[in-house]
C-alpha cells in the first residue's frame, strides 16, 4: 500500500506542476468591452477552427489535466482514510 501512495504522489505532483505551466503559458482571450466597441464577430474561420490551433490544445490538456487532477485528490484522499 505505501508503493500505491508513493506513486499517486508522485503522480500527483508531476500533474500539478504540468497543470500550473499550462495554465500560466495560457493567453488571455477575454476581448472585453473593446469587442463590442468594435463589433468584432465571432463567426470567422479561427473561431470555428478553434481546437486545431495551439491556443485550442493548450485549453483541452489544461482541461484533461485538471479533471486528473481531481481525480488524484479524491484517489489520495481515500487511499490516506484508509
Amino acid at each position: 500500500m505505501e508503493i500505491a501512495k508513493g506513486i499517486l504522489i508522485v503522480i500527483y505532483f508531476i500533474v500539478a506542476v504540468a497543470l500550473i505551466i499550462l495554465a500560466l503559458i495560457q493567453s488571455k482571450e477575454d476581448a472585453g468591452l473593446s469587442s463590442t466597441i468594435t463589433g468584432s464577430s465571432t463567426n470567422n474561420f479561427f473561431e470555428k477552427n478553434k481546437g486545431r490551433t495551439k491556443e485550442g490544445k493548450q485549453k483541452r490538456w489544461t482541461v484533461i489535466l485538471a479533471v486528473v487532477f481531481a481525480v488524484l485528490t479524491i484517489a489520495l484522499g481515500i487511499v490516506y482514510m484508509a
